[in-house]
């Protein structure tokens, strides 16, 4: 058995009616690759039986300790049985892109049994009417709980289940998995009490591996290397408050090449900060179109990864965390970009000095009975109505595969991130990078955004006054990476602007440079 971590336990105990704590993918295959021109639900499971051995996740459940004086711990399931876990479903007519994110945000709204392993995968045929996406294509829809997995190790499961080729064959794996017995729960108040008892030696382990951090994080404030302004100046938004169990899902396109000129041609920024800056627009129109616009710019959090290439393949979360300012308040794209450059940089340079790892292992240190009802109340009462905001919305960045990948032998066509949502936090966006392009989904309280078919226009919208005002009009436009046509949104009256004027940049275009990491390789 093994121990969760207090970030791990975290997850679950903020797992409420409302607020399922999984994250998961929207992956569409299309199987004209695949050996016979088609891909059955009985070739897919036995396609992740054989894979079962290179994944942790997939058959472990839970074993709880009683009254939750000590963190649960991992235990290798006796009743595994692989046809609960992998679902299959199809689309009504006519099968678009709309439906596909409906039927997602029904999946992703439901809970996952904690007494079973955690994860689900959901076959889903009938895409037919998916633009930019062959016919008889089919998607699966995956969810895990973000207990077990952060963005990171998602990937590693991701790359478990595919293969680089289409003919490509498993080596016969040895398969040493075997059950456990679930503990009794006389066991598990033992190993409970012995927990508690060995918790002070933890926390004056960490405190003497954090304390650096803290002195470097003084004298970087004193010297002005970085500040902690943005903590103290989060507006509220409507996507800050209690959250409802309904949810909405939608996703934009955008060619990977475009999005590295664009960083090209703004000095000191990276993709990451392209990908900020068309966020930071998009939520600028969208609050400005309800005429609830804050003056002052939207923060974003920004999971960062901390898990070495010793931890990959692990259970659990190796994450920390950096405060990102969206400029919302800075109408030209241009300025906009220009300071989430300088800021991300000033921010990077706060997370160095407290020690992303130092901080991340240091979360993993907190009390279960504490950590639980703290959870449990901040639902409860409904606390995320009238306590300040910590950030805006969550922007988490996660590189996939810059190759095609099949599985199956169907190839993967499109790619899309989804992410868990908790009160206080009605929206948030994932950036998923997969051969050619990059994609931005988001998932939202569907009582927050009723319409995120106008957000994803707002996104579009966003990158394209990007893109015009860095590259310049002459220069040849790559063609659209659009998702799925969506059906106009009525136009909105937005409050009256002082107009910004637009600074012109032409950059010469380059040739594409290998993929680049964000946030320092990292996200959750």
């Amino acid at each position: 058995m093994e121990q969760l971590t207090g970030l791990d336990a975290a997850f679950l105990y903020m797992d409420q009616e409302n607020s399922p704590m999984h994250i998961g993918s929207v992956a569409i295959y299309d199987p004209s690759t695949a050996p016979g021109g088609f891909v059955r639900y009985k070739d897919i499971l036995k396609f992740v039986e054989d894979r079962l051995p290179l994944a942790n996740t997939f058959r472990r459940g839970l074993a709880n300790v009683p009254f939750g004086i000590d963190h649960p711990y991992w235990v290798e399931v006796e009743d595994f049985n692989l046809e609960y876990h992998v679902r299959h479903v199809a689309l009504p007519k006519p099968g678009d892109w709309r439906q596909l994110c409906i039927q997602a945000a029904r999946i992703m709204a439901r809970p996952l049994d904690l007494t079973k392993p955690l994860w689900e995968f959901t076959i889903i045929e009938g895409l037919d009417h998916v633009e930019g996406v062959p016919k008889g294509s089919y998607a699966i829809i995956s969810k895990i709980h973000h207990s077990a997995i952060d963005g990171m190790s998602g990937v590693d499961i991701m790359n478990a289940l595919h293969t680089i080729n289409p003919d490509d064959t498993l080596p016969v794996l040895e398969d040493t998995w075997k059950p456990e017995k679930k503990p009794s729960a006389v066991e598990m108040a033992v190993r409970g009490y012995l927990g508690n008892v060995k918790q002070p030696f933890k926390w004056v382990e960490m405190a003497g591996k954090t304390l650096p951090g803290l002195a470097r994080t003084i004298k970087g404030l004193l010297t002005k290397e970085f500040s902690l302004g943005q903590a103290m100046a989060v507006p509220r938004t409507r996507f800050n408050n209690k959250i409802s169990a309904h949810r909405v899902i939608e996703g934009v396109a955008f060619d990977l090449a475009r999005i590295k000129e664009i960083k090209t041609g703004v000095p000191g920024a990276k993709v990451n900060d392209v990908m900020l800056t068309i966020v930071g627009g998009a939520m600028r129109k969208y609050l400005e179109s309800k005429a609830e616009l804050p003056e002052t710019t939207l923060v974003a959090m920004a999971p960062v990864s901390v898990r070495t290439n010793d931890e990959s393949g692990s259970l659990g979360n190796q994450v920390s965390a950096m405060m990102v300012q969206l400029g919302s308040d800075i109408a030209d794209p241009l300025e906009r970009i220009l300071s989430i450059a300088n800021h991300t940089q000033e921010q990077k340079a706060l997370t160095n000095a407290l020690g992303a790892r130092q901080m991340s292992e240091l979360s993993k240190t907190a009390p279960a009975l504490f950590t639980g009802i703290a959870a449990r109340l901040y639902t409860q009462f409904g606390l995320a109505n009238s306590t300040k905001p910590f950030f805006n919305t969550v922007v988490t960045n996660v590189p996939g595969p810059p190759i095609p990948i099949y599985m199956n032998g169907a190839q993967m066509v499109k790619y899309y991130g989804l992410l868990c949502l908790f009160d206080g936090l009605g929206l948030g966006h994932v950036v998923m990078s997969y051969d050619k392009e990059v994609t931005i989904t988001i998932t939202a309280d569907r009582e927050m955004m009723p319409d995120p078919d106008f957000y994803a226009e707002c996104l579009q919208q966003s990158y394209d006054e990007l893109e015009l005002v860095v590259l310049g009009a002459n220069q040849k436009k790559a063609p659209a990476k659009k998702k799925a046509k969506a059906k106009a949104a009525p136009k909105r009256k937005a409050p009256a602007k002082k107009k910004t004027a637009a600074k012109k940049k032409t950059a010469a275009k380059l040739e594409a440079e290998p993929s680049e990491p964000s946030l320092e390789q990292k996200t959750g």
